[in-house]
């Protein structure tokens, strides 16, 4: 779970391609290293500029910059990325899983880190942080997607920081179709101070904040301006008889990121193997949110529990047969229904003990 401001376990999807085209106009990999900064979007540090502070912390330019698709924008306030999306990154649907999406997103938050010039160790902390042993950790992941890339398929990701009251920061996305520029996806992501050996959180101090803000947005701008958006909804805890449970899950070695913590991707991928086979066959997930409430160690062994969500699913229980669900499952339900909502619990199998608590959102799958 444990993360460096987005960007722990790396999808390790750099782009070898020495130039991408859209139209006429070649687009190379090319890392900006000067910035125009308007007048309207001033540092907050009056006496040192964004292009100042980034020269001041740059490492030499890394073979990896030099072929990354991605670089700062013009006023430095946020931060773009091209990726392909690879065949081993495709599902049984042909197009991107949202393991997938995921992972991009977090390359993407790391590769921002890094172009401002925070820690490059996989913790992407401020010089403050690393002086007072602090890392970031996610408290909480909201993704939307409104159409799965296909292999080969080029998507380009928009990502910036900003800070969430005086506990944390947050951090949003924009997925765009780069060869039509339509958006795909949105995501946004809550995330809060933990002191690396005593594990408790810890308030982001004044100074921490300065560091940050010199390269935040200077008016909130959020992924999901709605007012009544998805990802602000609270998340209720399943009961102890959940319509579909997966036991005995447990962390593989592959599945520990650089911090030596179990990857937050790996806790969407433990949410959906309690999903019913029946809704998998006919639908996609369109909407995730995740609340990360513990950590999982090594030889935990987790359950995953899995209910619809009658109240906030968009057809009408109602008008389900008697036995939709019945022995847990949902055949009869997708007959009569084109959308899903399910909650979602993953607990430690011997204590019982919340690790986190999820929603999803399904829609039929697109004909073929």
């Amino acid at each position: 779970m444990l993360q460096g401001c987005a960007v722990s376990d790396l999808s390790w999807t750099t782009l070898l391609q020495p130039s991408l085209r859209r139209g006429n106009v070649a687009l190379g990999p090319v890392i900006r290293r000067n910035f125009r900064v308007s007048s309207s979007l001033a540092p907050r540090v009056p006496d040192l500029a964004v292009s100042e502070r980034l020269e001041r912390y740059h490492a030499p330019e890394s073979l990896a910059d030099r072929l990354r698709l991605g670089c700062l924008a013009e006023d430095g306030l946020s931060y773009k990325e091209r990726f392909i999306v690879r065949c081993y990154e495709v599902g049984v649907n042909k197009t991107a899983t949202i393991e997938t999406i995921a992972n991009l997103l977090q390359e993407v938050g790391c590769n921002h880190a890094q172009s401002v010039g925070f820690s490059t160790d996989g913790f992407a902390t401020t010089t403050t942080m690393r002086k007072r042993n602090l890392i970031w950790v996610t408290a909480r992941m909201h993704i939307e997607v409104y159409k799965y890339p296909a292999w080969a398929d080029v998507v380009e990701i928009e990502t910036w920081c900003q800070g969430e009251g005086r506990i944390g920061t947050r951090r949003d996305f924009i997925l765009k179709d780069f060869a039509t520029d339509e958006v795909i996806g949105r995501a946004t992501s809550k995330w809060v101070m933990m002191n690396h050996e005593t594990r408790r959180l810890e308030r982001v101090t004044d100074d921490v904040r300065d560091e940050l803000s010199a390269y935040c947005p200077r008016t909130l701008r959020l992924a999901f301006p709605e007012k009544d958006s998805n990802c602000l909804k609270k998340i209720p805890k399943i009961d102890d008889s959940p319509q579909h449970l997966r036991t005995g899950l447990m962390p593989r070695r592959a599945d520990f990121d650089m911090n030596m913590h179990v990857n937050n991707v790996t806790y969407i991928g433990w949410v959906l193997e309690s999903m019913p086979q029946e809704v998998l066959d006919t639908h996609e997930l369109q909407m995730i949110t995740l609340d990360y409430r513990r950590e999982c160690q090594r030889d935990d062994k987790v359950d995953s529990l899995t209910s619809l969500e009658y109240g906030e699913s968009e057809a009408d229980p109602s008008s389900l047969s008697a036995d939709a669900f019945a022995n847990g499952s949902a055949t009869g339900a997708n007959e009569h229904q084109d959308n899903f909502q399910f909650l979602h619990f993953l607990r430690l199998s011997r204590e019982g003990l919340e690790i986190n608590r999820g929603r999803t959102e399904w829609r039929r799958k697109p004909a073929s």
